[in-house]
């Protein structure tokens, strides 16, 4: 979506959820005095390897996916793996290997204010702020400390075993030290004593970490927008990042909505159904919420309402009401064509003690788009996006296009890797390296001639020795004009 396509959207979408946010999820979430409440909007936006979550709901650790709200006294943990969760207001938390994340407080104070305690009990986590016109309220716990990270803040938070490191990438922090107010700015690092409070000592750099490319590259995501949905004055836009990147909007009037606009995912053809694959998530008093597998799929599962239009297919249109954890009711009463796609049956008794709380469903095969070889990415129909890392493969329009006049398209992509561990790679249990980047074109040269691409290794499981310690320049983050041009499945090439 170009620039101004995303403004007017944004602005028409803004008008509607900024009424919605006050009220969202009252249904399920009571008052906690006269001006709180844990009306939230807070969800787990990325999940990349092993991630489990304690949902508040008695149950204890259980497997994450991609989309599940977050509420208060919320439990996150890592092994192999690593999270990102997104606030209201495009502020972001991102979570390393071997780490614990709580939510002890999520709240929202009657003039729309959000207050949130985060507290970090193990491993690495960076929080990045949007500036807002809204004073949020953001509280960092871990140890004894507590610090407020004002907003438009970026920083990075390394537990050790007695020690924690506090990297500020962005923004000034004010810090209690036991010989008074110390004001920490950017570009410097922190590091606390945990088992004395007060105790700190403050270095003039920043060590790398291995995961500062992700966390980058996802904050460049989030402030995309932010600046958009500044030029509209407003300071809630949930998931529009997804919807512009995933998707685009389009006129309905075909489908007998004059001037309406419906939006609907890339790569998705008039047989895709929104509702085909995805879970069922218990939350205790509020029962089961609808939780969809796709990138995207936050926004368009939470507001709005689906639709479908014959030719074209299913299509999402903007509401102006967010339905939170109840967001069952939204599934349409109609099938796809021919009344061949059913609706996914939601269940009506609580999970049984001790089995599942989040009840897949799968009514036709997914398809995801993924890694053809070592420097191929192949897009397939109907997968609408899912398994396309965001953000890093250019324009998908046309892809989308070719994909689905052809079944599938494809591009030549290198893969950039951090090195962790003493040099080797952090994998997950699927495989993938944690805090890999999927490029579109060639890798830049390195030292010596050679060029650091998936071709190494790194993405097949091998070790990549100490070519995983090299990144690619930022330069060559996005699509390379003189690489090969992309080409389809079946051996032509996507129209441009």
């Amino acid at each position: 979506m170009s620039l101004p396509k995303m403004t007017a959207a944004t602005a028409f979408l803004s008008t509607l959820w900024f009424a919605a946010a006050i009220t969202a999820q009252t249904a399920e979430t009571p008052k906690t005095s006269d001006t709180a409440s844990k009306v939230r909007i807070v969800r787990l936006s990325e999940v990349k390897g092993e991630v489990q979550m304690d949902r508040a709901i008695a149950r204890g650790m259980e497997n994450a996916v991609a989309n599940l709200p977050v509420v208060e006294q919320t439990r996150m943990q890592t092994a192999m793996g690593a999270a990102e969760v997104e606030f209201e207001d495009n502020s972001s938390l991102r979570m390393g290997p071997n780490s614990i994340v709580e939510f002890p407080k999520l709240e929202r104070l009657q003039n729309g204010t959000t207050v949130s305690w985060i507290r970090v009990v193990r491993g690495t986590a960076y929080v990045s702020l949007m500036k807002s016109s809204l004073a949020n309220q953001f509280t960092l716990l871990f140890g004894a400390q507590s610090v407020i990270l004002p907003p438009n803040s970026h920083i990075r938070l390394d537990m050790g075993a007695g020690d924690a490191k506090l990297a500020v990438y962005d923004g000034t922090l004010k810090l209690q030290s036991q010989t008074g107010e110390v004001d920490v700015t950017k570009k410097k690092t922190v590091t606390f004593n945990l088992a004395t409070a007060g105790e700190l000592n403050v270095d003039n750099h920043i060590a790398s970490a291995a995961l500062d490319e992700w966390d980058k590259n996802s904050v460049g995501y989030h402030q995309r927008l932010a600046m958009v949905s500044s030029m509209n004055n407003s300071p809630y836009v949930y998931g529009m990042n997804d919807l512009s990147y995933y998707g685009s909007f389009m006129d309905a009037g075909g489908c007998g909505m004059a001037g309406a606009m419906m939006w609907r995912p890339y790569f998705a053809s008039a047989a895709w159904d929104p509702y085909s694959n995805g879970s069922f998530a218990w939350y205790g008093n509020s029962g089961y919420s609808w939780v969809s597998p796709y990138p995207w799929g936050w926004t368009p599962y939470h507001s709005g309402s689906w639709n479908y239009c014959p030719g074209t297919g299913w299509g999402w249109m903007p509401g102006n009401s967010w339905m939170g954890l109840n967001n069952v009711s939204m599934l349409p009463t109609q099938t796809g064509p021919g009344g061949s796609n059913p609706r996914p049956i939601i269940p009506r008794q609580p999970p049984a003690q001790g089995g599942p709380t989040l009840m897949p469903v799968s009514t036709r095969p997914l398809v995801r788009s993924e890694l053809k070889s070592a420097d191929s990415f192949e897009f397939r129909k109907d997968s609408a996006g899912l398994g396309i890392p965001r953000d890093t493969l250019g324009k998908l329009d046309k892809f989308s296009e070719h994909a689905i006049n052809h079944g599938s398209a494809s591009t030549q992509v290198y893969v950039s890797a951090p090195a962790m561990n003493n040099g080797m790679n952090t994998r997950a249990s699927s495989g993938a390296v944690l805090g890999a980047t999927v490029h579109r074109g060639v890798a830049a040269p390195r030292m010596g001639g050679d060029s650091l691409s998936a071709g190494s290794g790194r993405m097949s499981g091998g070790s990549s020795g100490a070519a995983g310690t090299t990144m690619p320049s930022s330069s060559s983050r996005g699509p390379a004009p003189s690489g090969p041009a992309p080409s389809s499945g079946g051996g032509g090439r996507p129209p441009r």
